[in-house]
């Protein structure tokens, strides 16, 4: 077998390689180049709440953290009525804001560093959209703390991402090899 049959040879098994990997992943990589692109544009989509500003002076100490808390639970208890765990507290000095977290109902609630009072509460669809994005939506549906899902998934995605790209310059450019030595022919 001379040198071009060997390309095409190499080109019609990259063909097959190409063609396998992309087919059981087309779903999900187009599920995340969508996820991808809300998550890129959450802020100016809605699917983050907008960041509120306290209107107390910058000289003014800020609330304990304990309190914070204390107000973000009773806000959350008493007018969500929902019983959620704070996952985390986002300090926010040049708004003067503290944002609450939840970890099991993508819900923030924002409250003035200065006073304490609820500035704003709302849904963060970007937290669900994420866990969508990285596949922790799994692990967090099973209850896995292990990411198990997210491990696998964005592994098996990548890989085949990466065979996907490689076989594809392949398939772009073994027929220019194969075109240049026909013209020499």
């Amino acid at each position: 077998m001379n040198e071009s049959a060997s390309i095409v040879v190499n080109t019609r098994r990259f063909r097959k390689l190409h063609k396998f990997i992309a087919l059981p992943v087309f779903i999900f990589i187009f599920l995340i180049g969508i996820t991808g692109l809300l998550l890129g544009w959450k802020k100016q989509t809605g699917l983050l709440p907008e960041t509120r500003k306290s209107a107390l002076d910058k000289n003014t100490a800020w609330v304990s953290t304990e309190h914070v808390m204390a107000v973000a639970e009773k806000f959350m208890n008493d007018s969500v009525q929902k019983q959620c765990t704070i996952d985390r507290l986002d300090y926010r000095p040049k708004q003067g804001v503290i944002k609450v977290l939840f970890n099991s109902c993508f819900y923030e609630i924002q409250i003035d560093g200065k006073s304490g009072a609820v500035l704003s509460h709302g849904r963060r669809y970007s937290d669900l959209i994420e866990r969508i994005h990285d596949g922790s939506i799994l692990d967090f549906l099973t209850g896995d703390n292990t990411q198990f899902f997210k491990l696998g998934y964005t592994t098996w995605l990548s890989l085949s991402l990466i065979g996907l790209s490689l076989s594809g310059f392949f398939l772009w450019y073994n027929p220019k090899i194969i075109k240049k030595r026909k013209h020499k022919l």
